[in-house]
């Protein structure tokens, strides 16, 4: 079963790119990257990415990692709290232990694109 389908599908998708937005949005490190970022946009734009992720439906057609972030000059401490808040998202909401260590392990590749 894919992990999309193991953590409840579209429903728990929303939820979690809506917490976990919310959380980074509070976070004064990181907020000043979003300062002129249509935030419905990009919350529609990461529940496509994730689904795609995890396994759902491929419906993300997004530019790749390298290209949407490096310009944005993330910094290894920005990408480690990005990863927190999701961490905390998904315990937050209740997805087993494991399988956030799943979804952290597909994340950690991404560093070397998104940190610049």
């Amino acid at each position: 079963m894919a992990v999309y389908d193991e953590i409840g599908g579209p429903g728990a998708v929303t939820a979690a790119v809506d917490l976990f937005y919310d959380k980074v949005l509070a976070d004064p490190s990181l907020v000043g990257y979003f300062d002129r970022v249509d935030m419905a946009g990009l919350r529609e734009h990461q529940r496509a990415f994730i689904t795609t992720a995890l396994g759902g439906p491929p419906i993300y057609d997004g530019r790749d990692m390298k290209t949407a972030h490096q310009p944005l000059g993330i910094t290894d401490a920005d990408f480690d709290a990005v990863v927190g808040h999701l961490g905390a998202t998904l315990t937050e909401l209740g997805v087993p232990a494991d399988t956030i260590g799943t979804i952290a392990g597909a994340l950690a590749p991404l560093r070397a694109d998104i940190v610049a």
